[in-house]
């Protein structure tokens, strides 16, 4: 299997300020971070919010991450199209339409969305919830806006 690489096509974010403050927020709430959150279900959201944002760097980090820890096949696959799903459980849902509705900004219907996690997730773990989709919504932009690009090496 070919190695992949990343090439920034468009800027370096290490010559910024901006890679400093989401290094830290990576450091918090990314795939490394000790969450009360299911580490399962915390890189899932990862995933979806790459999914959502069309981030090339994240859906190939964050997929290789999601089979590294264990998540079956199936559920990575299908993640797409995960409201048309019997493999996800009823938290998963709940914490995917709140990842979906966060990425995209769905104030209307928001707060019968939150009630919904509330019924699977305690404070903390919805704004941990919370943080992950921030965190990932930041990456996504960052990557988009540098330009990484896959390439093989």
């Amino acid at each position: 299997m070919s190695e992949v690489a990343f090439e920034n096509v468009r800027f370096d974010p290490d010559q910024t300020p901006f890679h400093d403050l989401a290094k830290a927020m990576a450091k918090a709430f990314g795939y490394t971070a000790e969450l009360q959150l299911d580490k399962q279900l915390a890189q899932l959201i990862r995933l979806r919010v790459a999914q959502k944002n069309n981030c090339a760097y994240c859906l190939i980090l964050h997929s290789q991450t999601a089979r590294e820890i264990g998540i079956d096949a199936a559920k990575i696959d299908g993640l797409g199209s995960w409201w048309e799903s019997r493999l996800y459980s009823e938290a998963e849902i709940a914490a995917l339409t709140y990842s979906d509705a966060l990425t995209e900004g769905d104030r209307p219907g928001f707060e019968a969305i939150h009630a919904a996690a509330a019924q699977h997730f305690s404070e903390n773990e919805i704004a941990e919830l919370a943080a992950i989709v921030i965190n990932m919504n930041l990456w996504t932009r960052l990557k988009l806006a540098q330009g990484a690009v896959p390439v093989y090496r």
